[in-house]
């Protein structure tokens, strides 16, 4: 499927570059939106770089790509590995024009039984990872012009307790990707943000048995408790991002929703309140930790490395 949109006469669509011929990089491509994104970039004509842990699934997900792609592991924590991944990709496909902050892990459950070192890494990815991203292929953006796309989430909206690390680590990601934008400008940089909701990967297998998160969503007007599919999401990402758009919204009736903003928080600490209070805490300590394969797959890694692992916080 081509999602480059057609130059339209004297819109600024006319003055979009086209996606084909040129590189991206996506980082978390290994599975999820990061792998259906490679799959819709590479589409619309362009080379990609995959980024992320599992080595293996890099391979397979490249091996759906129509386009020239190149596949290197690496932890999104670690400067000096992206910029290693940042030079093999100059080399290999050519200066980049899309950079894409994708990569994400989750941990659930109350903070003072989320191991510390757990709540940290979920930061150290979310946040500083799509930092060290931006730091190591901004030179590359700068000699294309090129767009840097950090993922987001609904999350940054209205913080849910039980997800205190990721919810803080998307909001820092935001404000982050706010404050690059206007240092980036006036390189020729355009940077865009992208708002994701309920999205079908397997950080959300098993939704509905996570007590406060199913309260959240089962609250949520009807439409809007629809899980999308990585697919869906990857394809308005693209649209995204061959429009240089300054926000992304998956699904587009987000947009409505930024207007509400200020409202956010105090309706998610409402209903999530009411539902800890009638949730054993049993059930509440039993739903502490990594969120799905992809997650999981990480801090095995991490901690395989002799790091991460220490005592529960206090």
């Amino acid at each position: 499927m081509h999602l480059t949109p057609e130059p339209r006469s004297g819109t600024a669509a006319a003055h979009v570059p086209p996606l084909r011929g040129r590189v991206a990089v996506v980082t978390g491509a290994a599975r999820g939106i990061g792998a259906a994104l490679t799959r819709h970039l590479s589409a619309a004509g362009m080379h990609i770089a995959l980024l992320g842990r599992e080595a293996q699934s890099l391979r397979v997900a490249a091996a759906s790509l129509g386009t020239p792609s190149l596949c290197v592991e690496c932890d999104v924590t670690e400067p000096e590995a992206l910029d290693e991944a940042a030079r093999q990709v100059a080399d290999r496909l050519g200066a980049a024009s899309v950079v894409v902050a994708n990569a994400g892990v989750a941990a659930g459950g109350p903070f003072r039984l989320t191991d510390a070192g757990l709540w940290r890494r979920v930061i150290d990815v979310n946040l500083t990872g799509s930092a060290n991203t931006a730091r190591a292929f901004l030179p590359q953006l700068a000699r294309t012009h090129g767009y840097f796309l950090q993922i987001a989430s609904t999350a940054a909206f209205g913080s849910a307790p039980m997800m205190s690390a990721y919810c803080a680590s998307k909001a820092g990601a935001e404000s982050f990707a706010q404050a690059l934008r206007g240092e980036a400008e006036p390189d020729g940089i355009a940077v865009g943000i992208a708002y994701l909701h309920w999205t079908g990967t397997d950080m959300l297998t098993g939704i509905d048995d996570h007590p406060v998160l199913r309260a959240l969503r089962s609250h949520q007007p009807r439409f809007a408790r629809r899980v999308h599919t990585p697919e869906q999401v990857a394809a308005w990402l693209t649209a995204g991002v061959a429009h240089r758009a300054a926000r992304v919204y998956a699904p587009p009736w987000l947009r409505w929703c930024q207007p509400l903003r200020p409202l956010f928080p105090t309706l998610v600490s409402h209903v999530a309140r009411r539902e800890m209070r009638r949730t054993p805490a049993a059930d509440l300590a039993a739903a502490t930790g990594v969120m799905g394969a992809g997650g999981n797959a990480d801090w095995e890694a991490y901690t395989s490395a002799g790091r991460g692992r220490s005592t529960r916080s206090r």
